[in-house]
């Protein structure tokens, strides 16, 4: 957004002003090659701890509904 509007010629300070961000902000966005990536490396969870259980729980009895595999190694982590 910020690069289109500067392309169709709204001056940097102008964008800053009205997106309420910082003339550096602008100008960055305006020098980049594209959008920011932001990469944030998976750390450890909850889950962690009865993953290979769930797993091979899950590889004998397919059938099983999701919740139950986790319940039956004793995990009592939130579903979500």
């Amino acid at each position: 957004m910020i690069r289109r509007l500067v392309a169709d010629g709204v001056p940097q300070r102008q964008v800053a002003r009205q997106l309420g961000i910082a003339r550096a902000t602008v100008a960055r966005a305006v020098a980049s090659q594209g959008p920011p990536k932001y990469e944030r490396a998976a750390g450890p969870n909850a889950f962690m701890a009865v993953e290979v259980q769930v797993r091979a729980l899950l590889a004998d009895h397919p059938e099983l509904p999701g919740t139950v595999p986790a319940e039956r190694v004793g995990w009592t982590g939130s579903i979500t």
